[in-house]
């Protein structure tokens, strides 16, 4: 049996948007951009602008992965990433870092033109209800000051608009949210009227040297180019290890109908208590407005139930807004740098052909434009100071730790997972209906699920390193513990690193 529709995930960007033109692969352009999200379609607005030709190449559809499931906040308060910034990469980092996401955040706004389908000024606070909150709130607001955004501290009394006590906050006027694939719509028919293309359906899946330039490849055909940017969240094209370097999270989102005449939040909401929230109200398109609650982050594959997040999450919505009904709910991935500083610059390992932009920490209305700012400053050789600054960040010894604990724990997910799946035989009857399991077959680890009726066996080897897949009950996927690759239960590809599909298990 299958579930209900509102139990299946789509975000609401999705659900009250239009169709997004797109066009054929050409054989040849001066830049290809793998992927058509915020950053790979500002990226080709900039290049376009430059005089060159550009060619996005979108392994899904426009907008399908995390610009699509964003909570689409456009804002320079952000959460306790300030702090992280600080203690990893310094002062001279961090006024870096928001000199860059404001120049993000200004040609947002001009792209939006004050259309208001798009984009709606809103107040932004980062909020605390517990004693740990209040001590995050404390040292973002030094580590805001020292980056030179000096922000509202308030106490108890604050008056948020929240309908529930606040026992600290910062407030931050004048920012945005947004609906993002109006955004994405609005961007590429721009990069459009300018002479780009976007192909859907073209997974971009290796590159190779050529006289002079590259012949991208993908699963739509071949392009000759000059130059490759990767705007694919992880660089799926992965020359300087990135996988090593870089936290994949993942993220649940849900869209609540209020109940009959309770007032929505005015403005823009992320908690800094140990169990963050984000809150936000948004259009549903048909002139009503829903409550977006965001929270429960998990790192793709390692959690036992997603379903269960999810019931976590509407009990709290529940207790602080009575009556709210879920409509709608939705993941999106995100990927954060060890040394919690974005990266936008040329692959490693890449001749000075291949660059690529990743590490957004979940903030990426800013940094996606940020990163394509500094990408196609550093193409056309006039990067930005900001850019520079940032680039010439080294890891210090906290981040190399980070990065060897979080690479300890892959390795330990890697053996334990094939230990179990070694000694795992598979019942005779099929998995039940929204269910998957990971068996074996001889000394082959085989991946069952059963969806719409329609039982699969799969290699749970991710083709990425070879990790064993784990079953995600909420999204009926299957993810790698080790990078965040995922597929779909037919064993389609949904996110990389991973470039290749989930082989049949015969």
């Amino acid at each position: 049996m299958s579930p209900p529709a509102h139990d299946r995930p789509e975000s609401l960007w999705h659900r009250t948007s239009g169709a997004i033109a797109t066009d054929a692969r050409p054989e040849r352009a001066d830049v290809v951009i793998a992927g058509a999200g915020l950053t790979g379609l500002a990226a080709g607005i900039m290049l376009a602008r430059q005089g060159r030709g550009v060619a996005v190449l979108e392994a899904r559809t426009v907008g399908a992965v995390t610009t699509g499931g964003t909570t689409g906040k456009l804002s320079l308060l952000q959460g306790t990433v300030a702090t992280g910034i600080r203690a990893h990469a310094g002062e001279d980092v961090l006024r870096a870092y928001f000199t860059g996401n404001r120049a993000a955040q200004d040609w947002v706004r001009r792209e939006a033109g004050g259309d208001e389908d798009v984009i709606q000024s809103r107040t932004a606070f980062t909020y605390a209800t517990t004693r740990e909150g209040d001590d995050a709130v404390r040292r973002e607001a030094d580590a805001m000051a020292l980056g030179g955004l000096p922000v509202e501290v308030e106490g108890p009394d604050a008056d948020t608009g929240l309908p529930f006590a606040v026992t600290s906050a910062l407030r931050m006027p004048d920012q945005a949210q947004l609906h993002a694939l109006r955004l994405l719509a609005r961007l590429a028919a721009e990069f459009r009227r300018l002479g780009g293309r976007i192909v859907e359906g073209a997974r971009v899946t290796g590159a190779d040297g050529s006289d002079g330039g590259l012949i991208v490849r993908s699963t739509a055909g071949d392009v000759e180019a000059r130059l490759l940017v990767l705007a694919t969240g992880t660089p799926v094209l992965d020359r300087g290890l990135f996988f090593a370097k870089l936290v994949p999270s993942r993220s649940l989102v849900a869209a609540y109908r209020p109940a009959q005449g309770m007032p929505l939040p005015p403005g823009m909401y992320l908690s800094a208590d140990p169990r963050s929230r984000s809150v936000r109200a948004a259009s549903d398109g048909a002139g009503g407005e829903l409550l977006l609650v965001g929270g429960e982050s998990f790192v793709p594959g390692r959690e036992a139930s997603v379903r269960k997040l999810r019931d976590v999450l509407d009990e709290w919505v529940a207790e602080h807004f009575p009556g709210a009904v879920r409509e709608l709910w939705w993941a999106a991935q995100d990927y954060r740098m060890v040394s919690h500083v974005p990266f936008a610059g040329p692959l490693p390992r890449g001749g000075g052909r291949i660059y690529a932009a990743t590490g957004y920490s979940k903030w990426g209305m800013t940094n996606a434009v940020a990163s394509a700012l500094a990408i196609c400053g550093q193409i056309a050789g006039e990067e930005p100071d900001w850019s520079s600054a940032l680039r010439a960040h080294h890891p210090t010894m906290s981040d190399a730790g980070e990065a060897v604990g979080a690479n300890a724990e892959v390795a330990g997910r890697l053996v334990g997972d094939w230990s179990k799946a070694e000694f795992s035989r598979a019942p005779d009857a099929p998995p039940p209906e929204g269910t998957g399991r990971i068996s074996r077959a001889g000394l082959k680890p085989v991946a069952e699920s059963t969806v719409d009726g329609v039982t699969c066996r799969l290699s749970a080897v991710c083709t990425h390193l070879g990790g064993i897949v784990s079953w995600n009950d909420a999204e009926r996927s299957w993810d790698c513990p080790l990078h965040g690759s995922r597929f779909a239960a037919d064993g389609r590809l949904l996110e990389g690193p991973a470039v290749a599909d989930l082989g049949r298990a015969d």
